[in-house]
């Protein structure tokens, strides 16, 4: 992308984050936000008069800048993640719950919220870190299954982590029966949520994210060489196998992260890079780099309508996301179909 495109897109970001910053059930002037935001950073804190209200600034530096930051992180990841799996599996409907890492995640996260939190195994990183382990082990039994004669095949990739998925799904329907209590908190992270994340928890995803994204580009010419066929890339050096097992692993490694400190969002990662391929091409670096960015501001709007839309009442993003989009994801659809002469 060319340094004037890479501005404007810095400035549209910053902006929407100074918006969704200022948006929710107490409403703060735009002008307040940009100068209690001003006052933390250094240089600026002695010309930026302090005549805002104590719980105002607590409301923008403690509460909803570290969600909004939270949602530009696992927006963007959760894209990325889907631009690997679809990349790697050759199939653009491909998402990052399709070998199983929400399935993994829902699992550690309901285990932890039903049996472990209660009896006071509380502190922070409980339930992101159950949801991780389980991610992580849900897409290694996938991997597993998927293989054969000891190479990756990601037709029995995907039929394994459809399989996987539904094995997992009814045992936390299991749990849930068995165990009433916290079921609440149990509905809210299955159905996706930023409510209460703060700065914790956004320096969990984060490294993650940004790891897994320059590991993302650093990929991005080997899958692009695979997009033609695995004979093509074998004859051109590459090592399907190796390339496959890393994708897998940074891909699910990115989403289990994501999905670890903010429940189950679905859409994101299948819509955004399938529809950026439509208008942006299939050049995997560009595709990433645009993935990451729309993702982002894709979520960030979403969950700022979670948070507006029926205030002082707050929606689950994810509602947000299906909402949206699957219309949209159909409409899409149609017209790459179209598109493409098919």
């Amino acid at each position: 992308m060319r340094l004037r495109r890479v501005g404007l897109i810095i400035i549209f970001i910053l902006a929407v984050v100074l918006v969704a910053t200022a948006l929710g059930s107490v409403r703060i002037p735009l002008g307040e936000v940009l100068r209690i935001l001003a006052s933390r950073v250094p240089g600026l804190s002695q010309v930026v008069q302090g005549d805002w209200s104590k719980s105002r600034e607590a409301i923008v530096l403690s509460v909803r800048l570290p969600r909004v930051l939270l949602a530009l992180v696992v927006g963007g990841g959760l894209s990325v993640s889907g631009v690997l799996f679809q990349g790697s599996l050759r199939n653009p409907l491909a998402d990052p719950y399709i070998i199983g890492v929400s399935a993994g995640a829902s699992l550690g996260a309901t285990a932890a919220l039903l049996f472990l939190i209660p009896r006071g195994w509380v502190g922070f990183g409980t339930l992101p870190l159950f949801a991780f382990i389980g991610a992580m082990l849900a897409t290694w039994v996938v991997s597993r299954l998927g293989q054969q004669r000891g190479r990756l095949e990601p037709t029995s990739l995907i039929l394994a982590g459809v399989a996987v998925s539904a094995v997992l799904t009814a045992i936390v329907s299991l749990l849930m029966v068995l165990r009433i209590q916290n079921l609440t908190d149990v509905y809210i992270w299955l159905m996706g949520s930023l409510s209460g994340r703060g700065w914790q928890h956004l320096a969990v995803a984060t490294p993650y994210v940004l790891v897994g994204v320059l590991l993302a580009l650093w990929l991005a010419k080997d899958l692009n060489v695979y997009l033609l066929g695995e004979e093509a890339a074998h004859s051109l050096g590459i090592d399907v196998q190796r390339l496959q097992s890393l994708v897998l692993v940074i891909g699910s490694l990115v989403a289990a992260a994501c999905v670890s400190v903010s429940g189950v969002i679905g859409f994101v990662g299948l819509m955004v890079p399938h529809a950026l391929r439509l208008i942006v091409g299939a050049e995997h670096r560009r595709l990433i780099l645009h993935s990451l960015w729309v993702g982002a501001i894709f979520l960030l709007v979403a969950d700022t309508l979670a948070r507006t839309l029926l205030s002082p009442t707050e929606l689950p993003v994810g509602i947000i996301t299906a909402c949206v989009g699957g219309p949209f994801f159909i409409f899409l659809m149609k017209r790459g179909s179209g598109y493409h002469g098919r």
